[in-house]
């Protein structure tokens, strides 16, 4: 299971740097609009210290860990949903994506000229937010042109579906996202059918520059003001910095992060960031000594359900599940030490994942 995460923004605002950053993938950066043309697809690991320290203990020939899914679009310009720029073409891209970063930049360079006449992070969100609000509105009229021509021969069965579509596009008609509404069964069952883009959940990253960091400058606070109104995080992060750095052997770049006031990467927050808005959780299994590996899954999965992520074939022939919890194991120096001191519970189908649970399944083929 890949999480996917799209990345949205105005042109050169670093959507591109950071997409490098995160997948090494080396898609094309320039210090003019539209540089990015066809959407950037990158899988990019999710660091976890709990996966190293279990294989550290089990010594396993393969590590996998998570991935993040990442999909980069052509920025997003003012009337974007109408055509303008190069069109709303490209939101498409992102429609099934599980959530949406938000680059804005709060970074000053000369050399990199940006859309608008001048440099408002809160205003680029603005402009981004108004074209995916407008976009939905137009998926949200071609079904309703739909349904209005399927209800002419029987009305009484789309009176109910024509009545969500309306309150959909009245909420998307006065500026408002669909994310964080209360709706009623029918809407939500109409946002998850249409994919709305603005029913994703969403992060703002705040591209800053260097000499900005690590508390990102004074073009940070009304941003952060922003988020805070909409309870949505915010992460900074210097995607240039990052993109260099990852070229850099990895302990002088631990020293130069330090220098610069950050305690961990930008793109561990980043990613950190992505699970927190999704709501999920990691669990480990090992494969008799060959493979430790990392699953994401939701938070109050069952074990039945989490099985099923592993094969489909543990789910259907599901007896128990063995699991001990990430501390016990630590504590205990190895799986066959914590068996022996009690710390293997033997657990239920309906048994509730916790968050980094060591899971053996016992399953009939």
């Amino acid at each position: 299971m890949a999480v996917e995460l799209g990345i949205v923004g105005l042109p050169n605002v670093g959507k591109s740097t950071l997409f490098n950053a995160l997948t090494k993938a080396h898609a094309v950066v320039a210090s003019y609009p539209f540089t990015t043309i066809e959407p950037n697809v990158g899988v990019v690991p999710v660091p976890d210290e709990r996966l190293h320290n279990i294989a550290a203990l089990v010594k396993p020939e393969k590590v996998v860990p998570s991935t993040l899914r990442v999909v980069d679009i052509a920025g997003l310009v003012k009337g974007a949903s109408k055509g303008e720029g190069l069109g709303n073409q490209f939101l498409s891209h992102i429609r099934n994506v599980d959530a949406i970063a938000m680059v804005v930049r709060t970074f000053r360079d000369p050399d990199v000229p940006h859309v608008t006449p001048e440099l408002d992070p809160v205003a680029g969100v603005e402009t981004v937010q108004l074209e995916l609000v407008l976009a939905d509105l137009a998926t949200v009229e071609r079904r309703q042109e739909k349904t209005r021509g399927a209800a002419k021969a029987r009305p009484a069965d789309y009176e109910a579906e024509l009545a969500a579509l309306d309150s959909l596009h009245k909420r998307l008609n006065s500026g408002q996202p669909v994310h964080g509404q209360d709706l009623l069964p029918l809407e939500a069952t109409l946002v998850r059918e249409l994919s709305l883009l603005t029913a994703k959940p969403w992060i703002y990253v705040a591209n800053v520059g260097e000499e900005d960091m690590p508390d990102g400058g004074l073009l940070i606070e009304p941003l952060q003001r922003l988020a805070d109104s909409e309870g949505t995080e915010l992460v900074l992060i210097c995607a240039q910095c990052e993109a260099e750095l990852g070229d850099w052997p990895a302990e002088e770049a631990a020293a130069y992060r330090q220098e610069l006031g950050m305690q961990m990467p930008g793109l561990d927050r980043f990613i950190s960031a992505g699970y927190r808005l999704l709501n999920l959780i990691t669990f480990f299994t090992t494969t008799g000594g060959k493979e430790v590996r990392a699953w994401p899954i939701p938070r109050e999965t069952s074990v039945l359900e989490a099985a099923g992520r592993i094969h489909t074939d543990m789910q259907r022939g599901f007896i128990r599940a063995e699991v001990v919890a990430y501390d016990n194991l630590m504590a205990a120096g190895s799986v066959a030490a914590a068996r022996e001191r009690g710390l293997v519970q033997v657990e239920g189908r309906d048994y509730i994942v916790q968050d980094g649970d060591i899971i053996h399944i016992r399953f009939n083929v």
